[in-house]
């Protein structure tokens, strides 16, 4: 006489369990929802702050405004991106690098790079070197990034969108040497 197999409770509950936590972390890991949803960021350039108050003997003279360093179209890579990215130097010193009509995909712990590496060759990696500024804001619209000072942005070729949790460049920019 045949033996028939009889799953029983002690086998149920905890595959059961186990499935579930194998689906949340499933959940987490590729956050599956990103894929519907977009984030719209609109930031204006930024400027450097307003000179105080006249002191005898200096000028009248207004600085010049902010400067164009370099500038570069995406390209896409893993995911469709498209946009310029460019480095401005602010009228304070500081250097800021603009995302200007940003249209890429939502993901799991996207951040924005400076890369030493031309935008073709990081589909391969960000290179030795590259500069994290910071989590992306948004996939659609027009950003900034501050570059820590001290940064010297003529060693620096491309921007780079990259997907921190699973190490792929969904876009990236070359940009010009630019000037000190």
């Amino acid at each position: 006489m045949p033996r028939r197999f009889r799953l029983s409770r002690r086998t149920l509950v905890p595959g059961f369990v186990v499935l579930l936590l194998a689906a949340g972390f499933g959940l987490y890991l590729f956050q599956p929802w990103k894929a519907l949803t977009s984030t719209t960021v609109n930031e204006a350039l930024p400027s450097a702050s307003a000179p105080s108050a006249k002191e005898p003997g200096t000028s009248t003279a207004q600085p010049a405004g902010p400067r164009n360093l370099a500038e570069g179209r995406f390209v896409t890579h893993e995911h469709a991106t498209t946009g310029t990215a460019r480095t401005v130097r602010l009228t304070d010193g500081g250097q800021v690098l603009r995302l200007e009509d940003l249209k890429t995909s939502e993901g799991p712990d996207v951040r924005v790079y400076l890369s030493t590496r031309e935008a073709g060759a990081v589909k391969t990696g960000l290179g030795d070197g590259a500069v994290e500024l910071g989590k992306l804001k948004g996939n659609l619209g027009n950003q900034n990034y501050a570059v820590p000072r001290g940064t010297d942005l003529s060693k620096f070729r491309s921007v780079v969108i990259w997907c921190a949790r699973f190490s792929v460049s969904f876009g990236a920019a070359n940009v010009a040497s630019a000037a000190a």
